[in-house]
């Protein structure tokens, strides 16, 4: 389930207490028994309530309110959409228990261009078949090593049967980062061949026109 920040402006209670403080003791200075009176109470509350405004202008809070995710309507794609949907939400749950460093780096790194890769079959239906294999091939392995991971942080222990696993996950997600990053630009490549095609088509229309001054 994707989720989307919204900022939410909590205003500070101070100035609504000194307002109401402002409002007593002014009550109980000068008598308050004529119209006048009360407009001066009024304009004293007022200034003093729009300073205090901005002494204390509040804070900002981010709240995460879950997204409908988009779908395309193609059942085979929606369906695989949200195989990496459920993925990419089990690698957070994941890296949450991953400490900060080198490692929570690489899982995010990990996270990231996953979720990139499925996206793509939004823009791109007909990468379908290479996702597919991807998700059915790469993605439970990946999902392996960071469950470990975890676990043998979770473990409490230390060892040489311990610390060289976890070593040598750290150097398997260092390949697995290497080959994503590739499959994902692998993805694009009839994009880049269309638009290589339409650019040679434009270069010979305008050497036909005379109007190309120099080669590109």
């Amino acid at each position: 389930m994707f989720v989307v920040l919204i900022e939410i402006k909590k205003k500070s209670v101070i100035p609504l207490y000194c307002l109401a403080g402002v409002w007593v003791l002014y009550c109980l200075i000068f008598p308050v028994y004529k119209t006048w009176h009360f407009i001066v109470l009024v304009g004293v509350g007022a200034l003093v309530y729009s300073i205090l405004l901005k002494l204390f202008p509040g804070k900002v809070e981010l709240i995460e309110v879950p997204q409908e995710p988009e779908r395309t309507g193609d059942e085979k794609l929606d369906d695989l959409l949200t195989k990496g949907e459920t993925t990419v939400d089990e690698m957070r749950r994941l890296r949450s228990d991953i400490p900060a460093g080198a490692m929570g780096t690489k899982a995010d790194e990990l996270i990231d261009i996953t979720d990139k890769i499925f996206r793509k079959l939004l823009v791109e239906p007909k990468v379908y078949e290479k996702v597919k294999r991807f998700s059915d091939f790469f993605l439970p392995t990946s999902v392996k090593l960071l469950t470990a991971y975890v676990r043998f942080g979770q473990s409490g222990l230390e060892g040489e049967n311990i610390t060289g696993t976890k070593e040598r996950i750290g150097t398997a997600l260092d390949m697995t980062l290497n080959s994503y990053n590739k499959f994902f630009d692998s993805l694009f490549e009839e994009q880049a061949l269309d638009i290589e095609t339409d650019i040679k088509v434009l270069e010979t229309l305008l050497r036909r026109d005379g109007l190309l001054e120099r080669d590109f």
